[in-house]
């Protein structure tokens, strides 16, 4: 997505290319071929959602071939991780790959390791502690109960983004908010967990015996096969 005389511009293809992508299974089936794949266009030819679907299609309320729609049942279906990878940008791994970002995103630390060596922020442990029942919880709840407001903490969307960019939160649900009629109303909230709590912690941490350092080859080999046309300085300004 580029922004042309004021105007966004979406990049994507004919519905009738072979490549194009068409239902959320479609996607779901493409992220499992290639590993990982961010939502909208980046440096990397190819390597979104965007320009492997229909522009008209986007926002279009059309539940079945609408791609931000498709971001909903994926999250929920369990099948694929879905959140903030891509240099803070929304984008999805498959649960094969998922090993190797926590990887090399944790750098080889649980997030409570990671406290205790004083390598995570005061509002991140305020966020984490949240989920230490296993709960999930929905966007606006963590920054209640976690006390971003305008007299307390700061930067919940920064915070929230890097929790994600480490893996230790994902995106497992979307909902409308209901009023007090129990009815649904407004945009659908993201619902977050860490990835352990849904997948477990063996398969979260299954690349840990491994060096950072060879989880991160094995993603950019994956991305060099699947994405011959990027420059590999983009390939691994997107790991960082």
């Amino acid at each position: 997505m580029a922004k042309e005389n004021g105007t966004w511009i979406m990049r994507g293809m004919d519905e009738s290319d072979p490549r194009c992508l068409h239902t959320a299974e479609e996607l779901m089936d493409y992220v499992d071929q290639v590993g990982f794949l961010p939502l909208f266009q980046n440096k990397i030819p190819g390597f979104s959602v965007e320009e492997r679907t229909v522009p008209a299609f986007w926002w279009s309320d059309n539940e079945e071939h609408d791609p931000w729609s498709w971001r909903i049942r994926i999250a929920q279906s369990g099948r694929i991780a879905y959140g903030k990878f891509f240099d803070k940008k929304a984008g999805f791994i498959s649960l094969k790959w998922l090993p190797d970002f926590a990887n090399v995103r944790r750098d080889g630390y649980d997030f409570d390791a990671r406290w205790d060596d004083g390598l995570a922020t005061r509002r991140a442990k305020r966020i984490m502690d949240l989920f230490l029942s296993g709960e999930e919880l929905f966007s606006y709840e963590i920054k209640q109960r976690a006390g971003f407001h305008k007299e307390g903490e700061k930067n919940f969307e920064g915070v929230m983004a890097e929790l994600q960019m480490q893996t230790y939160l994902v995106v497992h649900d979307f909902r409308r908010r209901l009023n007090r009629q129990g009815l649904p109303y407004g945009w659908h909230v993201a619902r977050y967990a860490p990835p352990e709590s849904i997948w477990g912690y063996d398969l979260v941490a299954r690349a840990y015996d491994d060096a950072p350092e060879v989880s991160r080859e094995r993603i950019l080999r994956q991305l060099q096969a699947a994405f011959p046309a990027g420059e590999a300085r983009d390939f691994k300004r997107l790991l960082r």
